[in-house]
């Protein structure tokens, strides 16, 4: 029988450091491998189809909702799907890895309910709105009414930050870094 890995769930609102979070701890020892999301969005800068994320059009999408073929997914706004094609899980799990997942809060919330203690919820929050704001502002990838509307994503998502099993805050990087690696240790090693 197959030593099947445990799953690692990260949410948080655009800007909050979750995806450079997330990018250093598969450097580390952990035994990860990325759960690679599928997302109807353009790719941004260097993001690549099959590494960083599976690019589709909304009509794919919804092919895949109605075969069945994804985990957990979410129509952010209009058109804007994310979610986890059962596929990934399937191929990493069968090896043996643990998976780490970079999802939409919703997302994140449902795949814990699907495997209960076999995942860990990590919420990553911003230090507050104006700091997201200034952030989001400053990487320079999107328009001021595409701001806006992660803005007020980001007051939505926060407030599920108590249904996670652990919340960091990122208000420093390497601290934030240093606080999700004894999450991982302590979660992994139980």
């Amino acid at each position: 029988m197959t030593n099947k890995g445990k799953l690692i769930i990260f949410s948080a609102p655009s800007g909050s450091g979750k995806t450079t979070i997330v990018k250093s701890l598969l450097d580390k020892d952990f035994n990860l491998e990325f759960s690679i999301s599928a997302t109807t969005r353009s790719p941004r800068g260097e993001e690549k189809h099959g590494n960083d994320y599976y690019f589709l059009s909304p009509d794919e999408f919804r092919q895949k909702i109605s075969l069945g073929e994804l985990l957990e997914w979410e129509e952010v706004y209009t058109d804007k799907y994310y979610g986890t094609l059962k596929s990934e899980v399937e191929r990493i799990t069968s090896k043996g890895n643990n998976i780490i997942f970079d999802v939409d809060v919703v997302g994140g919330l449902n795949i814990k309910k699907m495997y209960g203690d076999r995942a860990v919820s990590i919420f990553i929050q911003p230090p507050s709105i104006e700091e997201l704001e200034k952030r989001l502002t400053g990487r320079g990838t999107d328009t001021k009414e595409t701001i806006k509307q992660r803005l007020n994503k980001a007051e939505e998502e926060i407030s599920y930050a108590k249904d996670f099993d652990q919340i960091v805050v990122n208000d420093n990087l390497e601290k934030a870094i240093k606080e999700t690696e004894n999450i991982l240790n302590s979660f992994l090693n139980a």
